[in-house]
C-alpha cells in the first residue's frame, strides 16, 4: 500500500502564526497566540484523508553550523521576544499533536526537511513526499513529481517542472543561483552585478558556478554585461562557493526516524492537555477527538 509523506517546516509555521493568527495570553501573561495559531494549521492539516505519515522540523536553535563558517549568516537578532520565546512551546505543540518533531540545534529546519524528503524518497512505498513550506531553499530538494514543495497558505504546488519554469535552472542549481544572487533572510550577500535573470540564463545552461568559463567570449548563451559579470565572478570565486556551501542543504541529518515512525496514530491526550492548559486554550482541546 502506496502513501503520501508530508514533512512541514515548524519555524515557518510559527512565524506564519505569529504575523497572521490573533494575540493572546496565557495566565502568566505570556504571549501565546503563535502557539495557538500553529496547533490549529497543524490540526487541520493532519484532518486530511491523505496526511497519514507526519514529521515536522523547528530550530530549536536559530544559530547553526553556517555561522560558523560566514560571521555574516542570519541569526537570532531582532526577532522579537515574544516570538523566540514561543519556539519550545510549538515544538511541544507539534509533539502533543503526535507528529514526529525534529528539533535542530547544529543543523538547521531546512536541513531535516531536506534529509527527511531524501530518505522518505528512496522508499518505494511513499507515492510521493510533500514538504509542506513556500521556501525557496527547498526547491533544490525537488525531485520531477516524485518530491514536491506545497505552500498550504496560497495553496501553490512546485515540482522540477516547476522550478525550470520559475527560475529558469534544475533544482541542483538552486545553491549557485542563491549564491550570485543572494539570500537577504540568510544574510548571504550574493555576487556583486549578478542578478536573478542573468543567473537564471548563465546557470540555466552551465548548472553549476564551476562549469561557467572564466572568459564571457566562450559563454554560449547571451547576457547582458557578460563581461562585468565575468569579472565579477572571477573576483569573487572564493566568496560564491562559499555563499554555495551555506545555501547547500544538508541531506546528512542524523534523524533517528524512519518512515514508518512518522505513521500518524493521532494525538497525545495527555500532553495536549497539560499544553493546552498552560496556554489556556480550552477551545481547541475541545475540537479535538
Amino acid at each position: 500500500m502506496s502513501f503520501q509523506v508530508h514533512l512541514v517546516d515548524g519555524t515557518y509555521e510559527l512565524f506564519r502564526s505569529h504575523f497572521g493568527a490573533p494575540s493572546a495570553t496565557d495566565p502568566q501573561g505570556r504571549e501565546v497566540g503563535a502557539t495557538r495559531g500553529f496547533l490549529r494549521s497543524l490540526h487541520s492539516l493532519l484532518r486530511r484523508d491523505d496526511v497519514t505519515h507526519v514529521a515536522c522540523a523547528f530550530d530549536t536553535k536559530v544559530e547553526s553550523f553556517r555561522n560558523d563558517l560566514f560571521d555574516g549568516y542570519k541569526t537570532g537578532e531582532g526577532i522579537e521576544a515574544e516570538l523566540l520565546e514561543q519556539f519550545p512551546l510549538v515544538e511541544r505543540a507539534a509533539e502533543a499533536l503526535g507528529v514526529v518533531t525534529w528539533r535542530m540545534i547544529e543543523f538547521e529546519a531546512d536541513d531535516a526537511l531536506a534529509t527527511g524528503a531524501r530518505i522518505a524518497a528512496a522508499d518505494d512505498r511513499v507515492e510521493r513526499v510533500v514538504i509542506c513550506t513556500p521556501d525557496k531553499d527547498l526547491a533544490q530538494s525537488l525531485v520531477g513529481e516524485r518530491v514536491v514543495r506545497w505552500d498550504r497558505r496560497r495553496d501553490l504546488w512546485l515540482d522540477e517542472a516547476g522550478v525550470r519554469e520559475q527560475y529558469g535552472i534544475l533544482p541542483a542549481s538552486i545553491p549557485d543561483w542563491l549564491a550570485l544572487v543572494g539570500d537577504a533572510a540568510d544574510g548571504v550577500p550574493g555576487v556583486p552585478r549578478w542578478g536573478a535573470k542573468s543567473a537564471s540564463t548563465v546557470l540555466g545552461h552551465y548548472e553549476h558556478l564551476e562549469s561557467i568559463p572564466a572568459d564571457p567570449d566562450a559563454w554560449e548563451v547571451k547576457v547582458r554585461g557578460r563581461a562585468a559579470l565575468a569579472q565579477s565572478l572571477a573576483e569573487h570565486q572564493e566568496e560564491a562557493r562559499l555563499y554555495r556551501t551555506l545555501t547547500t542543504l544538508r541531506d546528512d541529518v542524523p534523524l533517528t526516524e524512519g518512515v514508518d515512525h512518522l505513521a500518524w496514530s493521532g494525538v497525545d491526550r495527555a500532553l495536549l492537555e497539560t499544553l493546552c492548559t498552560e496556554i489556556d486554550d480550552a477551545r481547541f482541546l475541545g475540537t479535538v477527538s
